[in-house]
């Protein structure tokens, strides 16, 4: 196994040594709790499908144990964070196959003991592995994700807007269907103007504290703060949500944006970035001490 191969830190460099931060991983042993066999009784039929007899099978359960953990630290040998990758609490449950006698499922485990304890041991390493470059791409990388997000459109053919609101929201759909992880979004937002302008029409236009105008302008509200949040632009999303508590017809929806919107800006100011989308050649970074380069950032 090379599980020191199987972390990933996306939008990071890996060096072999000396990176900006060193993640240390530790792993435990395998070690088996409890062994137990199982039984299952099924209906034995003939070739009409009629129920002639029962059956018994067997197979064995073990139930066992694993722990790892990471600990992270910075170039200058300063802590950053332990992670918990596995612990004793996890009881892991191994079934082997199924038997007709007994005895052979009792004595599955023990007589193939080396094969599966190896196959479960690499098993529990490479999840903890996976987990560990889940948690640190999600805390300090910078990682590409495909989402699947919704939007509010007209559905009654009679409406007056049926038409104009579709068109809207396919233009909207093609727009956002073209953002991509590398590349800037500075020119969506100018394309995205007639579509912002048609959605804010209908604010002025359907005014009234009717039901039927309080839903039609909780769409555009909606839309409006998924297409800022797309756009990274959490100021204008957080308008958005507080006009859709405002309108009052789904309050939720407008404090669920708002909660968004805050951790979107809090994303920004930490990171001190101002977008999500940009390209990162990680082959073109440096360790910290490298000293081809005097400025580094972003390495690992």
């Amino acid at each position: 196994m090379t599980p020191d191969r199987s972390v990933d830190l996306e939008g990071w460099r890996k060096l072999e040594e000396k990176g900006h931060i060193t993640i240390n991983v530790k792993l435990e042993d395998l070690l088996p709790e409890s062994m137990s066999v199982k039984e299952r009784v099924e209906a034995v039929k003939d070739r009409s499908g009629r129920e002639i007899g029962k059956r018994t099978l067997y197979h064995q359960e073990v139930v066992y144990t694993f722990a790892a953990n990471a600990e992270v630290n910075d170039y200058k040998g300063a802590h950053i964070r332990m992670l918990n990758l596995d612990d004793r609490s996890n009881k892991r449950v191994y079934k082997g196959p199924e038997f007709a006698i007994r005895a052979m499922a009792d004595a599955y485990f023990a007589l193939n003991a080396i094969s599966l304890t190896g196959q479960l041991y690499r098993n529990a390493v490479n999840e903890s592995m996976q987990y560990l470059s889940n948690e640190v791409t999600g805390l300090w990388g910078f990682g590409e994700v495909t989402v699947t997000d919704h939007m509010w459109i007209i559905d009654s053919k009679k409406h007056p807007e049926y038409v104009a609101h579709r068109e809207a929201f396919l233009q909207l759909k093609d727009l956002l269907f073209s953002i991509t992880a590398d590349k800037p979004i500075d020119g969506i937002r100018e394309k995205a103007q007639p579509v912002i302008k048609y959605f804010e029409s209908i604010k002025k236009n359907y005014a009234t504290s009717s039901k039927h105008d309080r839903k039609i302008r909780y769409a555009s509200y909606f839309n409006l703060a998924v297409l800022y949040y797309y756009l990274d632009d959490p100021q204008a999303m957080m308008k958005e949500a507080g006009g859709l508590v405002l309108n009052d017809y789904d309050s939720r929806d407008g404090h669920a944006f708002e909660e968004t919107a805050t951790r979107l800006k809090n994303l920004f100011e930490l990171t001190r970035l101002n977008t999500r989308h940009f390209p990162i050649d990680v082959n073109s970074f440096r360790g910290p001490f490298d000293n081809s380069m005097t400025v580094n950032t972003g390495n690992k």
